[in-house]
């Protein structure tokens, strides 16, 4: 028994008219796709926004069919991105085995997802149903484009095929249109499997901070300063660089990729609201790596419900006191600089009365992390997502010098923290996609090195079939997430599409987790097991920036919103 391609020859490339004819009909099938987008969102404003604007009480009663909404648009721009990949390969004469079967299976599967139930939880499958569209599914499925991409499909052979070519090292072209994100790509991958993976799982296990070598290094390497302005000492680059990076670093682990989120949320902050005096104290030391920030948002009582928040700042001459208890605060210790968003009018109940500080703070140790009069706390001991540590903190009059409220104005907090929600959530997703990926090259690995009944485990469909759609799932991941970042590098609101690509790739993240660790078996279930690693850091990334739920909150509000 052997692992042999099928439908078609395995060093064969599609010709042009074939390749043409199959754009083509997924061109079509897209086009079918926008009218039952049309559809459902019509149902679901009729819902939500009968009058026009969202109505927040009947969008939290009709919740599942807004969620429901969020994920079909998901879907839909998740296959324009594929249809676009796609189309790149082909005049790239790159349409090979492996970007032919991505492409086929990632239509046939999400096409049919959206007219039968797509899964939105372990638990929770959201069909036509759910919005009263099931008259709109069914045209949608009888569309002959549609039935061009998911009928007399043989799906068996297209997976066995990939799983071929991904046995032979090809994943699929990655495509990314610049010499300057090609180099980027190749030199943190080559850093990340020299420096980060023969060591992070012991990291991991041992639970204790990445080394300050390993910072020292990506500071060098300008990780913590790629969309910091030159006039500031950063790079100056784009998102889609900053995803490309933060990809690579993820894909060996997720605490290494991690290391420039804090960078990225702190430096856009400053950069789009700080003052002059900020921009030149601060992004210097940002994006060289002297200083290392974290955000403190979060409270004990209120996460994703920020504009409730209850930690005060008391104006005492030229400081404030800050009062109250912050929690999740990643890089906590470590950290010299908290971006700290509390509130400064005391009559207010809402987001108007927040503001935000560019807190320092002494940088703390394991033992004592927060050597700081008016600073108390501890560390949260988690399941995975190690490398950072997470932290408690609770403030008592703890000084802020005036000069370190962001744009030197009160009751800009809220406003100035949304303006970054896009790129921290473009940023998660490029994590997720990274995870992703680590998680198919382990299951890969092991699916080609373990014999059971004197196969390799790669020669059984159930194991070919995951690591196919694994593949599939990771590459349309990425394609969402580069999207959404060249939206935000236009200049454009991209709240949207940042929630899709976090949404969509948090959940693909722990669906190749899930999946890497049942190819294993019993034995990546041991401690010792890299894939139990991934698996457990796959979790958190449809939790931090904003729940799956809140993504879908977003998406569907935005939806409705640009609608009218």
């Amino acid at each position: 028994m052997g692992l042999e391609a099928g439908a078609i020859d395995a060093e064969a490339t599609i010709d042009a008219d074939g390749a043409e004819s199959l754009l083509t009909a997924g061109a079509g099938a897209l086009d079918a796709l926008a009218g039952f987008l049309q559809h459902c969102q019509a149902a679901v404003t009729d819902r939500i926004a009968p009058g026009g604007g969202v109505d927040a009480a009947l969008l939290d009663r009709h919740q599942r069919a807004a969620h429901g909404l969020a994920w079909i648009a998901t879907y839909r721009e998740a296959l324009v991105q594929l249809q676009d990949w796609a189309g790149r390969c082909a005049e790239l004469d790159r349409f090979g085995i492996a970007e032919r079967a991505i492409y086929r299976l990632g239509f046939a599967e999400y096409l049919s997802q959206l007219t039968g139930g797509i899964p939105i939880g372990q638990s929770e499958i959201v069909r036509p149903a759910d919005l009263g569209v099931e008259e709109a599914a069914e045209r949608l499925r009888s569309d002959p484009a549609v039935r061009a991409m998911t009928m007399g499909l043989d799906g068996a052979a297209l997976r066995r095929d990939l799983a071929a070519r991904l046995a032979e090292g090809d994943q699929g072209a990655d495509l990314l249109a610049d010499e300057t994100l090609d180099l980027m790509r190749d030199q943190f991958s080559r850093y990340a499997a020299e420096k980060v993976a023969p060591h992070c799982h012991g990291w991991h296990l041992k639970d204790e901070l990445i080394p300050m070598q390993v910072v020292r290094d990506l500071a060098e390497l300008g990780v913590f300063g790629i969309t910091i302005p030159e006039t500031f000492g950063g790079l100056g680059l784009d998102k889609s660089a900053m995803c490309v990076v933060t990809e690579s670093l993820s894909r060996a682990f997720l605490g290494v990729g991690s290391l420039g989120t804090r960078a990225e949320i702190a430096g856009e902050l400053i950069a789009q609201s700080g003052t002059e005096d900020q921009k030149r104290r601060f992004l210097p030391g940002l994006a060289e790596g002297g200083i290392l920030s974290t955000a403190v948002f979060t409270e004990p009582d209120i996460g994703s419900d920020l504009a409730h928040l209850k930690t005060r700042a008391v104006r005492d001459g030229d400081i404030y006191r800050i009062y109250g208890a912050k929690t999740w605060i990643t890089q906590g210790a470590r950290a010299d600089l908290m971006t700290l968003l509390v509130r400064t009018d005391p009559d207010s109940t809402d987001h108007r009365g927040l503001s935000m500080f560019l807190a320092e703070k002494p940088r703390g140790s394991v033992d004592d992390p927060f050597p700081a009069d008016g600073m108390t706390g501890g560390e949260i001991s988690t399941l995975g997502y190690r490398g950072l540590k997470e932290y408690d903190i609770a403030f008592d009059g703890f000084a802020v010098k005036a000069d370190n409220l962001l744009g030197g104005v009160e009751g800009q907090g809220f406003r100035q923290l949304m303006n970054t929600f896009e790129s921290a959530r473009i940023q998660t997703a490029a994590r997720a996609v990274g995870v992703s990926a680590n998680a198919l090259d382990l299951g890969l690995a092991y699916a080609l090195d373990r014999k059971q009944f004197a196969n390799p485990l790669i020669a059984y469909p159930r194991i070919a079939d995951k690591l196919a759609m694994m593949a599939v799932e990771t590459m349309i991941a990425r394609q969402l997430t580069l999207f959404a970042a060249r939206i935000k590098d236009d200049g454009r609101r991209s709240d949207v599409e940042a929630g899709m690509a976090k949404l969509l790739a948090a959940r693909v993240a722990w669906s190749n987790a899930d999946s890497a660790l049942q190819i294993h078996g019993g034995h990546g279930y041991a401690l010792d097991a890299p894939v139990s690693r991934v698996l457990v850091d796959a979790r958190i990334l449809n939790i931090f920036e904003g729940t799956g739920e809140i993504q879908a909150q977003v998406i569907a509000r935005g939806l409705i919103g640009r609608r009218n």
